[in-house]
């Protein structure tokens, strides 16, 4: 499956921002405007401001760890609520949560990544990002809130570069809401086409300093045996992404049936039209 041009939302200071809905689900399809998943908000500015607040977004779940939000917090309109969520806060050394060093330590990052090292510290990554308790507190506390009869509006979700806590987030309730895992990985590879591009001055600045990039490419895009190694880690330790929600995050079978509820629009109702901003 391709991402349908009216899901993604092309704001040049939000890179890799798109609406999770109108992707097909068990007895019918996402709610558009519900739930968007992006990259880091800590640059937002100008006329993405205005477009942002045009998605009627009123919450915002900050995945990535402490150090990260305090040396680049979201940049958000008055009004947005902020849920801060380490995901990554028992790992002392995660790929996932080093990748923003291409723009500060570019050599420092490559040289972790040496000897092959990069696609298996992708996968430990992903185990973590599953597995962590760290991990399944943080995903926990999203999904409560993301079905909190309380909160109003749209929400969006998002780490450093919106791929890795940012892909599981999405997978994973993309699975939940029963959407095909053909359609899920469709839209998690997706971040190699609208990510990518917004990486090339970070890896043209890395090059002028004498990196070898190629030692950087396993980390920067997102490939299905990163997703894999999540899913089989979901399976091995809960027995699958049910056994996932309600053995490791906790959740009740109601609090899935309320995530449905919310987020899905059963065939047969009307499904509100997709604003124009979104097909620009």
């Amino acid at each position: 499956m391709s991402i349908p041009i009216t899901r993604r939302i092309p704001l040049r200071s939000a890179p890799n921002l798109r609406d999770l809905g109108g992707l097909r689900a068990a007895g019918g399809v996402l709610r558009s405007g519900a739930v968007y998943r992006s990259a880091t908000l800590a640059r937002l500015e100008g006329d993405d401001v205005e477009a942002f607040l045009g998605l009627g977004i009123t919450t915002v779940y900050d995945l990535r760890t402490v150090g990260e939000r305090g040396a680049s917090p979201d940049r958000l309109p008055d009004g947005v609520r902020l849920v801060g969520l380490d995901v990554l806060a028992d790992s002392t050394t995660d790929v996932a949560a080093g990748v923003g060093q291409l723009a500060s330590d570019p050599a420092g990052l490559a040289a972790t990544l040496g000897d092959g090292r990069g696609v298996e510290l992708m996968r430990d990554s992903y185990r973590n990002i599953v597995s962590l308790p760290s991990a399944l507190a943080a995903y926990r506390a999203f999904y409560l809130d993301l079905i909190d009869p309380a909160r109003r509006g749209g929400a969006l979700f998002h780490c450093t570069t919106g791929k890795d806590r940012t892909g599981w987030a999405a997978a994973s309730l993309l699975l939940l809401l029963g959407v095909s895992e053909g359609d899920v990985r469709a839209d998690y590879l997706e971040t190699n086409t609208d990510l990518l591009p917004a990486l090339q001055p970070l890896l043209a600045a890395a090059a002028a300093k004498g990196v070898d990039t190629r030692l950087l490419l396993p980390v920067l895009g997102v490939r299905a045996e990163y997703l894999d190694a999540a899913i089989d880690e979901a399976h091995t330790r809960f027995g699958g992404i049910e056994g996932y929600a309600v053995d490791g995050l906790g959740l009740d079978p109601a609090d899935l049936v309320a995530l449905r509820r919310r987020l899905v629009l059963h065939d047969g109702e009307a499904q509100p039209s997709i604003p124009e901003r979104y097909s620009s």
